[in-house]
């Protein structure tokens, strides 16, 4: 992708704030709706606290929000430069309504190394805290409003790195903690992908928890959660949940690349000459019951996939005056794969092919069989094959 192409796509995600060592950052707009209830909702709280504030409650308020999305940007710059040691590529950092990410392109990991960047993040957010309290613990009684407010900011500066911190570290993704479990999982199978499905579920359990700990004991034990505990709590395990679940779906996907092949995907195909009549074709149908037929240019390339209604429908009197691509539905340029093609080679390979519909070669160049989109599609996600029992 060219800078122009990825500038232009990041206005569109949101605003460009520039690059920190290298590394694109990008406000979502989506991030001014949690800035605007953070005011919403401790505005009249710093109001009701120090009474001379009056509106100006709401501008500190809002430097509130800017103190927690500069949490967020250490955070997830600790976790890019952390990658940088590895020599693994950041795409970006977006911070938006959830706190933010860091997009990595294509590397390669190690259990160890992938540990190491991910609690690069809330060891980030802990030293925030630290720094934070350091600059507590001398720090007078205040004795005039401006000050008091200050300490108080200061003050929820430390409380909410700590939180962030110590959230990010529970044991489930798409929590930085979730990766210690990836990480077990993965060096006692050897698989990434199991320990990614091991780490989701971990996840979903956190979310359980976290509902029962914050909601449900409260309830039994005859409290009541205010409105806006139970708002906050469902919008995060919302969240969680949704995260832990789209790892999970996209490991198992990974799981099951490898065992995804052109060859054992497509189905029987025999390839003809495009110069052929429809009385050709009826009688290679006749010696391949159940075979597609593929018409073949003269140099031997797969240009169309007979439509067998379309030939059925061919009166017997004009069966050898009437052409093959008559009958034919017409291939996409390019549009045929090996039959060795098998995990991230053969999905890299119909990603840049147009249209729906595939035909399959051996090494020779032979047509072996035809392959459609959906087919490949309900194999890696794990869908009954369209195709119904084979």
């Amino acid at each position: 992708m060219s800078d122009a192409k990825g500038g232009a796509r990041r206005r569109r995600e949101g605003i460009p704030l520039g690059r920190i060592a290298g590394i694109p950052i990008v406000l979502a707009y989506s991030w001014f709706l949690i800035a605007a209830i953070t005011v919403a909702v401790f505005g009249p709280q710093l109001g009701s606290g120090f009474r001379g504030l009056g509106a100006w409650s709401y501008v500190v308020a809002f430097a509130y929000a800017l103190l927690l999305l500069f949490s967020v940007l250490v955070h997830e710059l600790a976790h890019a430069l952390a990658a940088k040691m590895y020599h693994w590529p950041t795409s970006k950092i977006v911070l938006n309504l959830w706190g933010g990410h860091t997009q990595f392109e294509s590397f390669t990991a190690t259990p160890g190394r992938s540990l190491v960047v991910a609690f690069a993040g809330p060891v980030a957010n802990f030293v925030l805290a630290g720094a934070g309290w350091l600059l507590l613990m001398p720090a007078p009684a205040p004795t005039s409003l401006w000050p008091a407010v200050l300490l108080t900011l200061l003050n929820i500066f430390v409380w909410a790195n700590l939180l962030i911190g110590a959230f990010n570290v529970l044991p489930g993704l798409p929590l930085d903690g979730g990766r210690l479990v990836e990480t077990i999982v993965w060096k006692a199978t050897g698989s990434q992908e199991k320990g990614t499905v091991a780490a989701g579920w971990a996840g979903r359990a956190v979310v359980v928890l976290l509902v029962l700990a914050v909601v449900a004991i409260p309830l039994l034990q005859g409290g009541q959660p205010s409105t806006s505990t139970l708002v906050v709590t469902i919008l995060i395990a919302g969240f969680l949940w949704l995260g832990a679940s789209q790892a999970i779906t996209n490991a198992r996907l990974r799981l099951r690349l490898p065992g995804i092949s052109a060859g054992a995907l497509a189905s029987p195909a025999i390839g003809l000459p495009q110069s052929s009549t429809v009385a050709m074709l009826w009688n290679a149908r006749a010696s391949h019951p159940g075979a597609a037929l593929v018409l073949c240019s003269p140099e031997g390339r797969p240009t169309a996939v007979v439509d067998e209604h379309v030939l059925a429908s061919v009166p017997p009197a004009a069966a050898t005056t009437t052409v093959a691509t008559a009958v034919g539905r017409t291939l996409a340029p390019g549009a045929y794969v090996p039959q060795s093609a098998a995990g991230n080679e053969l999905v890299q390979y119909l990603a840049q092919l147009g249209g729906g519909e595939y035909v399959v070669i051996d090494l020779a160049g032979q047509v072996t069989g035809v392959l459609s989109q959906e087919v490949v599609v309900a194999a890696i996600t794990g869908k009954p094959d369209p195709r119904g029992p084979r």
